[in-house]
């Protein structure tokens, strides 16, 4: 299957926007940017809501399809916890849900946010409504972190973002024997460099997807223009035994701001998925519009291999 055209690759919902800050059943500035899995036969999200100070949080919206009638939690189930927690003292952002079979528990990677800037924190539940805090794991600055499903070689393996003041802000890969201590860490994903539309600075989007033929990422990257910046999305392929190697890397954006709740908000021209679901060959990727509201969109998991392949820049 060939498939040529970006355009044709992920299908956005006709509900869009599925979940808008007049949802929330509390005062707050804006939803976005949710975590997603399945739980209890349906679709859970885990939405970055920022409340009227700008300090965010994290609210659950639950879903029997995925895409209507979604019952909100009526007030958050994890705040920045300031006593034991000093590094989410501005906020906690941006979650990415991963589970863990092994554990039988969810673990959720998020950026603590705090004077000493953004760091990678964990924490693990059973029920999304109590949470056992790992902390942050890494220093920083670094975000956009999420985990594999299972341990290489007896370790877990974490993707991020670490920003260097030297050569600026690209995809690593760390490794753990228990969640807690990490090391032995990769470069993965490399910012392009100028004109690329991931030239500025590339991150991880939801977390890593199991397919026969790698590890498939979805990334956002960023090109800075004379008019701000923009958020668009590409796709990789990891080693399914060595997630360290990079074995496929799309050229061209595969998802990209196009609708007005897209190109505008608080901040515009941002599409940032940080959640996707796969059920049988459909993946649905869940994503922050212009930092203010929640939509979807959906694709076959054939197509975007198959839009992979076509626009793999490590073979060209």
């Amino acid at each position: 299957m060939m498939v040529n055209d970006a355009m044709q690759v992920f299908e956005r919902s006709k509900e869009n926007p599925i979940i808008r800050v007049s949802d929330i059943p509390y005062p707050a500035n804006s939803v976005f940017n949710a975590a997603a899995t399945e739980f209890k036969n349906e679709i859970l999200l885990l939405m970055r809501v920022e409340d009227r100070r700008g300090i965010s949080h994290f609210t659950t919206a639950t879903s029997r399809n995925g895409v209507t009638d979604w019952t909100i939690g009526e007030t958050p189930v994890m705040k920045p916890c300031l006593q034991a927690h000093e590094e989410e003292q501005w906020g906690i952002e941006d979650p990415r849900i991963t589970y863990l079979p092994e554990t039988k528990k969810w673990i959720i990677a998020y950026t603590a946010y705090s004077k000493f800037g953004p760091m990678v924190a964990l924490a693990l539940t059973e029920d999304f409504v109590s949470f056992e805090r790992l902390g942050a794991v890494m220093p920083p600055v670094n975000k956009d972190a999420a985990l594999f499903p299972v341990r290489f070689n007896g370790r877990w393996a974490m993707i991020h973002r670490p920003v260097s003041p030297y050569d600026g802000a690209h995809i690593w890969i760390s490794f753990s024997p228990d969640l807690i201590h990490w090391g032995e860490h990769h470069v993965l994903v490399e910012a392009r460099s100028r004109p690329w539309w991931d030239s500025a600075k590339v991150g991880l989007s939801p977390q890593p997807i199991r397919t026969d033929e790698g590890w498939l990422i979805l990334y956002h990257g960023v090109k800075t223009t004379a008019a701000g910046s923009i958020y668009r999305n590409g796709l990789a392929l990891l080693d399914l035994e060595k997630p360290t190697k990079l074995i496929a890397r799309s050229d061209e954006w595969v998802f990209s701001p196009e609708e007005e709740y897209e190109r505008t908000g608080d901040v515009d021209n941002v599409v940032f998925p940080c959640g996707w679901m796969e059920q049988d060959n459909n993946i649905r990727i869940y994503y922050g519009s212009a930092d203010s509201c929640i939509a979807t969109a959906s694709a076959s998991k054939t197509s975007l291999l198959a839009w992979l392949r076509n626009h793999n820049s490590l073979i060209k």
